[in-house]
């Protein structure tokens, strides 16, 4: 099994690759002529045969989604770009919209033409700036070469293409959420049903799929699904691109085919752990996955189905390596920074109880934990899934339990030192009740 089928990053070391005049040098926009001959919904069928699953982390697959869309509502149908890449861990859209932001609007025009779409948005993390700026770049080069606007390529197809910055909040990445910042609402997460494909962007049927979803687009119906669907394995096909981080020498962005061994790409692709230490742990797909030892990722294999059944999951692909050195109390309680402070605050289990658990983390990382902690957190975990409106509090608790779980010695250590003697009697109560709640 090859590791190297280039499909996304063929063309990323190109020093014009972002230009429209580089681009096109190197066939950008011959597959969106073609796909303007074809019947559209035979454009979907097509991706529905490649097999492609979304690349933004549910893996829920494009083609189908795309024939949720109602094609006689009188409404008009909406196709939004999610570029809020705020997954800790997480750089491989940047890589794209910095260095080949043009693949990605030729993929955008072909899910357009699709959908019998005439408006769409990328919505860009606000952090991104310059990701930001070369895709605006793109987008107006587009303009003026007519590739964007009216009557493209002279197909009496009409679109027009917006690039639209978050403020920073990463619940934005969340479909719903998402749209109700391009309304001018507060960013904060829609109940289920309706979907957006029915009722989304003002009330309008609406797809949103992920920069890397979208970006495979040209591959797929110049070449056709079935050569796509011949990448990867069954149930998981194409390529992936991976965020790789952390204790390995060559960090960056790669591109493997789908199924590829996580132990051979941390040590052949990855280079191997940094300074020649013992690996501890991976976080295969963004931080809000559960965490993989070293013997249990022996027999795993980079896809969804693999990873799925290895107890994790690949999600949006951002690979954090962890070595020997790693202090897990303090890395759980990094990851509980974040996720209290990113709540968007709609739903009491998610936003009390995410501060409740940073604060039960700080307290056993300063030497201040109790017996109880362990329980209270996992407690409070409890409370927490299944019992919000989004997926946010259902995968803020996935690592924390996770952690937990596989490296229990570290939590008990730290309590322990703290009961022979690091809290004194006196300071008991004001650990509890300020520390707590």
């Amino acid at each position: 099994m090859t590791a190297h089928h280039s499909i996304l990053l063929k063309n990323i070391r190109q020093p014009d690759q972002h230009t429209l005049a580089g681009a096109e040098s190197r066939g950008a926009y011959s597959t969106i002529k073609k796909a303007l001959q074809i019947d559209p919904l035979k454009v979907i069928e097509e991706v529905k045969t490649s097999g492609i699953r979304g690349r933004g982390g549910a893996g829920f697959p494009t083609g189908m989604k795309w024939s949720f869309v109602p094609r006689n509502s009188g409404k008009p149908v909406y196709l939004i770009n999610n570029a809020d890449e705020s997954e800790p861990g997480t750089f491989k859209d940047r890589l794209l919209l910095e260095n080949d932001p043009h693949l990605i609007i030729e993929g955008m025009l072909i899910a357009a033409w699709a959908l019998q779409s005439n408006w769409s948005c990328i919505y860009i993390r606000g952090e991104y700036g310059y990701p930001f700026s070369r895709a605006k770049k793109a987008i107006e080069e587009a303009y003026a070469k007519g590739y964007l606007g009216k009557n493209i390529f002279g197909s009496n197809f009409n679109h027009d293409m917006v690039i639209h910055r978050g403020a920073g909040a990463y619940i934005c990445g969340e479909e719903s959420a998402l749209m109700e910042s391009l309304e001018g609402k507060k960013g904060q997460p829609r109940m289920k049903p309706p979907f957006p494909a029915v009722s989304g962007l003002y009330q309008c049927p609406t797809v949103i799929n992920n920069v890397e979803t979208l970006a495979n687009m040209p591959f797929i119906i110049e070449n056709g699904g079935k050569a796509f669907l011949s990448i990867g394995v069954e149930k998981s096909s194409g390529t992936k691109l991976v965020s790789a981080s952390g204790h390995i020498n060559k960090p960056g962005v790669y591109e493997i085919d789908m199924g590829y061994p996580m132990k051979r790409f941390i040590e052949e692709e990855c280079g191997g752990i940094w300074q020649g230490r013992k690996l501890k742990a991976v976080i295969p797909g963004g931080s809000s996955v559960n965490i993989m030892t070293a013997p249990e990722i022996e027999k795993v294999n980079m896809d969804y189905e693999s990873l799925r059944l290895a107890g994790s999951s690949l999600g949006c692909a951002g690979f954090m390596v962890l070595d020997e050195t790693t202090d897990m109390v303090e890395a759980v309680l990094n990851l509980a920074h974040f996720y209290a402070h990113e709540s968007c605050g709609q739903c009491t289990p998610c936003r009390e109880g995410g501060h409740w658990i940073e604060k039960i983390f700080t307290r056993i990382s300063r030497g201040q934990g109790l017996p109880g902690d362990i329980p209270l957190i996992e407690n409070v975990c409890a409370q927490i899934g299944g019992h919000t409106i989004c997926a946010f509090g259902d995968t803020m608790i996935l690592p924390y339990l996770s952690i937990i779980k596989k490296f229990p010695e570290e939590f008990k250590e730290r309590i322990g030192e703290a009961i022979r003697g690091q809290v004194k009697p006196r300071e008991y109560l004001n650990v509890v009740y300020d520390g707590a709640h």
